[in-house]
């Protein structure tokens, strides 16, 4: 499942430099989550970093993205190139 960032966030900056995907990014008026590169950063990390530093918790799971753990590593090894 991919995350998403809730219209509550502060743009902090602290949530895309911590993001292994790259899947962070500015949008029109806050951060927000590509579902295509977030992987919950299962491959990198043991938690979702961007969760991690998130002073005012405003990312959590996407329920249009619904991936199971294996499939969240079958999209970490195609970004990776470690198929």
């Amino acid at each position: 499942m991919a995350l998403l960032i809730d219209d509550s966030c502060i743009n902090c900056d602290m949530c895309e430099p911590e993001c292994p995907n790259q899947a962070i990014s500015m949008g029109d008026e806050i951060y927000e989550i590509d579902p295509e590169r977030c992987t919950e950063c299962v491959g990198h990390y043991d938690k979702p970093t961007c969760v991690s530093v998130c002073p005012i918790d405003c990312i959590d799971n996407d329920p249009e993205q619904v991936e199971s753990q294996d499939e969240l590593l079958v999209k970490y090894a195609k970004l990776t190139g470690r198929l």
